[in-house]
């Protein structure tokens, strides 16, 4: 269950974020994209544990479980 990751129009225009703060989701990614580990963004996000980031991960990979890309060929 991903209870600590919530979407609310009220934050950040709707962007999913970790429950009761304004880090995305987004913002996460972006972080371990860069090299970070849960623990570094832990330690420079205090509001945030490591489960607050498995769950922005995980929230992630499930939003992109059924994404798929259709192409088609238009005549003109």
């Amino acid at each position: 269950m991903l209870d600590r990751v919530e979407c609310r129009a009220d934050r950040l225009g709707g962007k999913p974020c970790v429950r009761g703060t304004r880090i995305s989701v987004e913002f996460i990614l972006e972080l371990i994209a860069s090299g970070g580990t849960g623990e570094t963004i832990v330690a420079a996000y205090p509001p945030l544990t490591l489960e607050d980031v498995e769950q922005a991960v995980r929230f992630a990979a499930e939003s992109l479980r059924n994404d798929f890309v259709l192409t088609a060929e238009v005549e003109q």
